[in-house]
């Protein structure tokens, strides 16, 4: 039986002055799947994120979420239809316990503390955060900044979770620890789109992979598919990868 799309850009290009930041860009993600969208530096990955969380609205075409256009809504509309999402700068508040940071999240559908503390316990514990509940943001090491900041996009109960290079600046345990964690959130029933630069990190969570070079898409496929693409090769990948591949 073939999975509902639960997000699909049509044609989404948005021009800022002369420069077309994204251009006439297609793809979907299906409930359940794990996509990623790779492409080299400045080629439009976060501004995707930002047109699809309602930070810009597109110059032309169309986001739908679960079957609704959501050009036009607010970031906190979108968030209160079901799309949570990272940063690529991890800005917790430092003087707060990460316990009090999650349930921030939490109070975008209770006003009840105590269900907001409880949803953000469970939400802790699944990103393995829950011994941290007590501690000041600020003390936290860069892998658990991370863990935190999925934490509260998570703590919103989303649908879809959109990550924005959640293993950027994390040496190889780290990496294969904040694996273990996105996996466990994809087992928990969250359908992601992630943006990543570990490429082996991000082929190794994805089910399929949207590559965009200036904008435009380049391919789309399974992983093995995408890095055999002799476009996306030239373009992101580098020619010593092609070689090392022959």
């Amino acid at each position: 039986m073939p999975h509902r799309a639960l997000l699909e850009l049509r044609n989404v290009t948005i021009k800022f002055g002369g420069l077309i930041a994204v251009n006439d860009l297609s793809f979907t993600v299906n409930e359940g799947e794990i996509v990623g969208l790779i492409g080299p530096n400045g080629a439009g990955k976060t501004t995707v994120f930002n047109l699809i969380s309602g930070v810009y609205r597109p110059t032309k075409g169309e986001i739908y979420f679960n079957g609704e256009n959501i050009v036009g809504l607010k970031p906190y509309q979108v968030c209160q239809k079901g799309i949570g999402r990272t940063f690529q700068l991890v800005k917790p508040f430092g003087n707060k316990t990460v316990l009090y940071n999650v349930m921030v999240g939490a109070f975008l559908h209770t006003n009840n503390t105590h269900v907001s503390r409880e949803k953000a316990l469970e939400v802790l514990k699944l990103v393995g955060l829950h011994h941290r509940k007590d501690m000041l943001a600020k003390n936290l090491t860069i892998v658990d900044r991370k863990k935190l900041e999925v934490a509260k996009a998570l703590a919103t109960e989303p649908k879809l979770l959109l990550l924005d290079e959640v293993l950027a600046g994390l040496n190889p345990a780290e990496v294969n620890e904040a694996i273990e964690v996105i996996k466990r959130i994809h087992r928990a029933g969250v359908t992601i789109l992630l943006i990543e630069h570990v490429l082996k990190a991000a082929m190794a969570l994805s089910q399929r992979v949207v590559v965009i070079d200036y904008g435009r898409k380049i391919a789309e496929g399974p992983p093995e598919e995408v890095t055999n693409n002799p476009e996306v090769i030239k373009a992101y990948l580098g020619e010593r990868y092609g070689a090392a591949r022959n």
